[in-house]
């Protein structure tokens, strides 16, 4: 009986052990493919935003509306769709959508100086990291929070869309306050989503799931890091 419970163990504690190294790879590959996507980003806003004629082809015509809101149509359909595309279908849209992005943003640099971007990104870089490791580490359930997070979001959006008529400098500012706060708490969230999901998926068998799961996990930290940056931007930042 003693030998039999032993054998148990040792089974067990090599199956947690296995898991363990797969969590470990599979939120590696998430940060990673979250890092290309923010790279892809910077490279095309820094483009365009550093050429005078396609920033005016852009912003100065309907098209800006477009560039705009293109990005959040594609993400919801991106959503939506993601279980009947392949892997690789699913990474390129992502990548695609990222260089959407970067384009949406690319006025800041013809409105923010480089040194107040930097500075901006560096503090994001170094909230991010210490909210998605505590949001990794925890033992707290946070999964609580995460009703009350989305409906601070889309209170949050719609709040912008109606800003964009009033155009009220001091709504503008509660928005990012309140949003920097919101997306803060999203990153720690999500984090432990990612984490919890892979646990579920490793423990049931899923494992075909896990690619997708890395590249969904991929876009929310990539999401809520450019928004906090987007947000912390404008409260902080040096205008040309």
């Amino acid at each position: 009986m003693n030998e039999f419970t032993t054998v148990r163990r040792s089974i067990s504690g090599a199956r947690s052990a296995q898991i363990d190294e797969g969590l470990r790879a599979h939120m590696n590959k998430v940060y990673g493919l979250m890092s290309v996507a923010m790279i892809i980003t910077g490279a095309v806003a820094y483009f365009v935003g550093t050429n005078d004629q396609l920033l005016y082809a852009i912003f100065s015509t309907p098209l800006q509306w477009v560039v705009m809101l293109a990005p959040l149509g594609v993400v919801f359909l991106f959503g939506a769709m993601v279980n009947r595309l392949s892997v690789a279908a699913a990474q390129a849209v992502f990548w695609g959508f990222s260089a959407l992005m970067g384009l949406s943003i690319s006025y800041i640099f013809a409105v923010y100086t480089g040194f107040s971007i930097a500075q901006t990104f560096l503090i994001t870089a170094i909230a991010f990291a210490g909210l998605s490791l505590y949001g990794y580490s925890t033992k707290k359930d946070l999964s609580g929070m995460g009703s009350f997070l989305i409906m601070g979001l889309i209170g949050l959006v719609v709040a912008m869309i109606v800003n964009i008529f009033l155009g009220s400098p001091a709504i503008m500012f509660a928005i990012s306050v309140i949003g920097v706060l919101i997306f803060a708490g999203l990153t720690a969230y999500d984090t432990q989503k990612i984490k919890s999901t892979y646990l579920q998926m490793a423990n049931g068998g899923q494992t075909q799931w896990l690619e997708k799961a890395a590249i969904m996990g991929a876009l929310s930290l990539y999401l809520n890091f450019l928004n906090m940056f987007m947000l912390l931007l404008y409260l902080f930042g040096n205008r040309e």
